[in-house]
């Protein structure tokens, strides 16, 4: 298998250009390898229609026994709650934070319906992830651009966000128009490249690990 970087191009997929640079092993849709997650926003607002728009294919995301455990929290560029929301993300993110239109939380709920009962959820953060990844791509599909970030404070979110017993916050976005590749200085734009990924073969195995992946 040829890596990613040196695998021949498909028509399908995205073009190659200075841009993106990104070539797939496979013949993908173009969302896929367009995505990335800029660093670098303009400071325009995201119009809450917007953003609706991408919660609304988060939506539509595939859950164990459809219990659809992701829960959105967002506060729009200057709006009421747009403070509180920043205030929780940590200060090396902040400074790129402070060039979005949108902040976000996804919230999963531990625990699901099933029948009667009300049971422990063993997926809730991997059907979270799949909701995650639609929003990210719908976003994506509208001409705004979604980075994803751990660097919130875990101890104050909860409380801050009034965030019920038997949830979780599994991570924090920005949303926002990035910076047009051509307004990026040499060093600028060498940081907000498209990163590659690891080749399939890595991480793909046929009947189960190999033995020298233990």
């Amino acid at each position: 298998m040829q890596s990613v970087a040196n695998a021949p191009h498909h028509p399908e997929t995205t073009p190659v250009t200075d841009d993106n640079p990104r070539r797939p092993d496979h013949a993908v849709d173009p969302l896929f390898v367009d995505r990335r997650s800029p660093r670098l926003f303009t400071g325009e607002a995201v119009p809450e229609a917007e953003l609706m728009r991408m919660f609304e294919a988060a939506r539509w995301s595939p859950s164990s026994y459809n219990s659809q455990p992701w829960r959105f929290l967002y506060a729009l560029r200057d709006d009421a709650h747009w403070e509180t929301f920043f205030g929780l993300i940590l200060p090396g993110n902040q400074k790129w934070v402070a060039g979005t239109g949108a902040l976000v939380f996804l919230v999963s709920n531990e625990r699901m319906k099933v029948g009667d009962e009300l049971k422990p959820s063993a997926s809730h953060s991997l059907d979270a992830g799949a909701a995650s990844l639609a929003f990210q791509l719908q976003a994506n599909r509208q001409g705004w651009h979604v980075h994803g970030m751990g660097g919130f404070d875990r101890e104050r979110a909860p409380g801050v966000l009034n965030v019920p017993e038997h949830h979780t916050i599994e991570a924090a976005y920005g949303v926002g128009r990035a910076v047009a590749p051509a307004e990026l200085d040499a060093d600028q734009r060498a940081k907000e490249a498209h990163n590659g990924r690891r080749p399939i073969t890595d991480f793909v195995f046929a009947g189960g690990f190999p033995a020298d992946r233990g």
